[in-house]
């Protein structure tokens, strides 16, 4: 089944630079480009995407914005955010207004096709270095509440290993670092394929959807470092 895809940036190079990545994949069709968030909801209306790659950054609507629009209008449409900015006020915002995915310009081309196929299939995809902020932002909110400082300062991290193996819980360490796949894959020697595969694992043994739940869930039962 082919995936519909609209790309939605004010640079043209870069446009076309993802297009020629997307145009690898077979699964995968650029059915339109724009330059500016004003004209994503046209877009979408005339070309029906499945989901749109969306520049956070653009002169007369920015990403943000735009995808608040389109969510509004076109609930069964996805949304993934292209941006430079790794700050977790702007990661956050991006989700709020309705963005199932967020992806830094700096990804590889492996990153953004696993993003779009997870986010397809209605899933969330979040560059690992924005997961890893907005981790610290959490575990920055643990530790101003009443709760968290009646914890004992020095935390036990348990691992899980009543429902993880060894090297799940690794990865899972490593994804909570930030790590992405190839960082995971050079971390302990071994192939990208092996850690998706332990990726997948963890999300079904977990009964998460995505790697930021697990990282989450995880800090939550104390099974990480932070």
């Amino acid at each position: 089944m082919t995936t519909k895809l609209l790309l939605i940036d004010d640079h043209k190079l870069f446009r076309e630079g993802v297009k020629r990545i997307l145009e690898f994949e077979s699964s995968f069709e650029v059915v339109a480009e724009g330059d500016d968030g004003t004209n994503a909801i046209q877009l979408v209306e005339t070309y029906q995407p499945d989901v749109v790659l969306m520049d956070i950054n653009m002169p007369h609507q920015n990403g943000v914005e735009a995808t608040g629009d389109l969510v509004r209008k076109f609930p069964d449409v996805k949304v993934i955010i292209l941006s430079i900015h790794d700050d977790e006020n702007y990661v956050t915002h991006a989700l709020k207004t309705g963005a199932q995915g967020y992806l830094l310009k700096e990804m590889d081309s492996n990153a953004l096709i696993d993003a779009i196929k997870v986010v397809s299939q209605g899933g969330s995809y979040l560059h690992p270095k924005v997961t890893h902020n907005l981790v610290r932002e959490y575990r920055r909110l643990l530790e101003q509440s009443s709760n968290f400082e009646e914890a004992p300062k020095d935390i036990e991290i348990r691992k899980p290993l009543h429902l993880l193996t060894r090297r799940e819980c690794e990865v899972l360490q490593l994804l909570a670092d930030g790590k992405s796949n190839r960082g995971v894959s050079e971390t302990l020697f071994i192939s990208e394929k092996t850690v998706k595969n332990h990726v997948s694992n963890i999300l079904q043994k977990m009964k998460v959807n995505d790697r930021t739940q697990a990282v989450v869930e995880a800090i939550r039962n104390g099974w990480v470092e932070v």
